[in-house]
């Protein structure tokens, strides 16, 4: 794995990069610019897309898939998929590139159990298990990824002082023994945990830092703590993680977390947000368009029920038939209308949801193009400044009215 920062914000830690990812199947180079987004995938794929209707997304920013080791500890055994050749052989995706993370995102919290000082508590489609270092590292190396994150110990932000503590030490212990273990050529993402502490946040960070791994697994996030709160908690942790390796965050998932984290100067980031907004029956519509730096007048869309996205199963759009965002270039908005998806919802048809995850995974992919054409432009704050605003003052005056 190659990286390599090409630009950056006028203020701010914001960075526009290249991730470059040897594919093992095919021996060629895959090449990612970051900001990126990875899909979420459940045993491997996202979960309304199948594989003939992956090209039909943007490419290549659409080729790195993010995967949990967890939801493979039913059917499949490991030693079949390490013999199959890993992930890539297994799914026949040879031109993308595959993240493996010790964390289901769609599930809830993390375990608080303290007691388990051997490995990780997870609650698994095998149900609730405890996994080591060792067996991890099997995993992995039956997988066979492109980069991996380590082994880590999150929890919630409302636990005590020492069990904050605690995480960070066993976090620490199992970065060593998951490097020992380690055979498979992925690049290693060293986990950094330490829940609402700013303090145990920078002691992880630093002691991450001396270990020879590839990039840093940004955990703990999306377990209860405010944005308020996660601001000081990235800021505190990104002196001590060196410029030139890239940086990967789970649990930042709505528009204005992302552009948090990206002024933070986080590179990689997951879409468990999209799964959501799909099961739930929304569509993404807010306007993807490039901010010159003087311009003024740029506001954001005053449609949905916060600015960003709609509500497909409303009967207003029972007769709707307008795409789901118009000059969108997805399959969905190409071929569909709001009222097709709206019948397809309300009949409780699977292909309401294949439609809603291509349209809002396509739309969110933009969003980080322009994400990075901001930062290029030298106008990432103000694009981050007028999002946050609009959305704020839009939630604002709905509250008013209700």
């Amino acid at each position: 794995m190659k990286f390599a920062v090409q630009a950056w914000s006028k203020k701010g830690r914001a960075r526009v990069g290249v991730l470059q990812l040897a594919n093992p199947t095919t021996e060629t180079q895959l090449e990612i610019e970051t900001p990126a987004l990875l899909l979420s995938t459940r045993k491997g794929l996202p979960s309304f897309i199948s594989p003939d209707l992956l090209p039909c997304l943007p490419s290549p920013d659409s080729h790195l898939l993010q995967c949990s080791p967890l939801h493979f500890l039913e059917g499949l055994n490991l030693k079949t998929m390490s013999s199959i050749g890993g992930l890539h052989r297994l799914l026949g995706l040879h031109e993308h590139g595959f993240a493996t993370v010790p964390r289901d995102s769609i599930s809830c919290l993390p375990d608080c159990d303290s007691t388990n000082k051997t490995g990780a508590s997870f609650e698994t489609p095998c149900g609730r298990l405890l996994i080591k270092p060792s067996e991890y590292m099997e995993m992995i190396s039956s997988m066979k990824p492109n980069l991996w994150a380590t082994l880590a110990d999150e929890v919630p932000a409302w636990v005590s002082a020492k069990r904050n503590k605690t995480s960070v030490d066993r976090t620490l212990k199992w970065l060593d023994d998951c490097i020992a273990l380690s055979s498979t050529g992925g690049a290693i993402f060293g986990a950094i945990v330490g829940g609402s502490s700013v303090e145990e946040r920078q002691r992880c960070a630093q002691e991450v830092a001396k270990r020879n791994v590839s990039g840093y697994w940004i955990g703990g996030f999306g377990h209860g703590e405010s944005m308020n709160e996660r601001h000081p908690l990235l800021d505190a942790i990104m002196d001590y993680l060196p410029e030139q390796k890239p940086r990967y965050v789970c649990g930042l998932g709505l528009p204005e977390e992302v552009l948090q984290g990206v002024a933070a100067g986080v590179d990689l980031f997951e879409s468990t947000y999209i799964y959501h907004l799909t099961i739930g029956g929304f569509a993404l519509t807010f306007p993807l368009e490039r901010i010159e730096r003087n311009d003024s007048n740029f506001q954001l869309s005053n449609i949905g029920s916060d600015i960003t996205k709609i509500n497909l199963k409303a009967t207003v759009y029972r007769k709707d038939t307008s795409p789901l965002v118009d000059g969108c270039s997805c399959y969905t908005c190409q071929n569909h209308t709001k009222a097709y998806i709206n019948h397809l919802l309300n009949v409780h048809e699977m292909l309401a949801q294949i439609l809603l995850e291509i349209h809002n995974t396509h739309h969110y992919l933009g969003f980080f193009r322009v994400i990075r054409e901001a930062i290029k432009e030298g106008s990432f704050q103000q694009y981050q400044q007028k999002f946050v605003e609009s959305r704020r003052d839009h939630m604002f005056a709905a509250s008013l009215s209700s």
